[in-house]
């Protein structure tokens, strides 16, 4: 089936709002990094919005590479896709020549191609190969992890990356199927899923496998484990007067985020102390109140804005210095 033009398969989320809290680092240009190129939405309004910058776009799915520089192709030099992850930071910015950003854009999660193309394993809705992994090219896919992993490891898997009560439930179920076939597609799955939870918890919350293809996702990419470096080294790398802005769509991408950003923006001098030392001094300023949402209006045009939550900050002061 021929698919769209890239513009019209992906609507980037909050894009007038991650400008707008960008725009003021934005008046004498420097790099901006997407961390999360995906199809590029995000970014070709960003190239669109400030003429003088240079943008680096990364993302770890060669598919998302090649379809957001072929729609940003006009743009020319200003434009440069990096093939990694996005704790990769530092690298990103030396493959331009440059060593600090002057704005930093995370759109976290999965992403609207991965999410569209059914044979990659993303969603649960259409029936396909169990695959799930972001970049083809490596790690095990979803259905290699339900073939290895034990009923603990299962279940700590659904509990720490799902949020799913029912996780123990799950795991045994899985175990119990794989015993006369492997899993091999995702509607097997929602299947085990749908049947193991209790009727009345399914008449509520959406598809009863939402968690578990969100949990499976997650431990096949190691997708918490690499934001939490990647927050640091983007906040790192982000010159005086630099601005970040992270969109994150499930509580344990918010709360890593969050608790980053809170920790650089807050005095480390102990409580109670009369003066605050030079180096205690916070080196960042939230830039909005707690986690912004989208409106009505946004998510009426776009229902992937439903769950985000937005994120900001400025740095204010250069990185504290290590106490000798």
């Amino acid at each position: 089936m021929t698919q769209p033009p890239t513009a019209q398969r992906h609507v980037p989320v909050l894009a007038a709002r991650c400008i707008e809290l960008l725009a003021p680092a934005m008046a004498d240009g420097g790099v901006v990094v997407d961390c999360t190129l995906g199809m590029g939405g995000h970014a070709e309004a960003l190239l669109e919005a400030f003429p003088a910058i240079r943008l680096v776009g990364i993302d770890r799915d060669p598919d998302a590479l090649e379809l957001a520089s072929a729609r940003l192709a006009r743009f020319g030099d200003r434009f440069t896709t990096v093939h990694t992850t996005y704790d990769d930071v530092a690298g990103a910015l030396g493959s331009v020549g440059a060593r600090e950003a002057t704005g930093i854009l995370m759109d976290l999660g999965v992403s609207s191609l991965q999410l569209d193309e059914r044979e990659r394993g993303f969603s649960y809705a259409v029936d396909a190969p169990l695959d799930m992994r972001m970049d083809t090219s490596e790690s095990a896919t979803a259905a290699e992890l339900l073939a290895s992993a034990s009923e603990a490891e299962l279940r700590s898997i659904l509990y720490r990356y799902g949020e799913e009560k029912f996780a123990p439930r799950i795991a045994r179920a899985i175990v119990r199927r794989r015993q006369d076939a492997p899993l091999t597609t995702t509607g097997e799955l929602v299947d085990i899923v749908r049947e193991s939870i209790p009727a009345a918890a399914r008449r509520t919350g959406g598809n009863p496998a939402k968690r578990t293809f969100q949990a499976l996702r997650v431990a096949v990419n190691r997708e918490l484990d690499i934001l939490e470096s990647a927050v640091p080294a983007a906040l790192d790398h982000l010159r005086l007067g630099g601005r970040i802005v992270v969109l994150a769509y499930q509580s344990l991408e918010d709360r890593i985020v969050k608790q980053e950003l809170v920790r650089r923006s807050t005095s480390s001098a102990p409580h109670g102390m009369p003066v605050e030392l030079e180096e205690q001094k916070p080196t960042f300023e939230l830039l909005v109140r707690g986690a912004e949402k989208a409106s009505a209006e946004e998510i009426a045009q776009n229902p992937r804005a439903a769950s985000v939550r937005l994120r900001a900050a400025i740095r204010t002061r250069p990185t504290r210095r290590s106490p000798r």
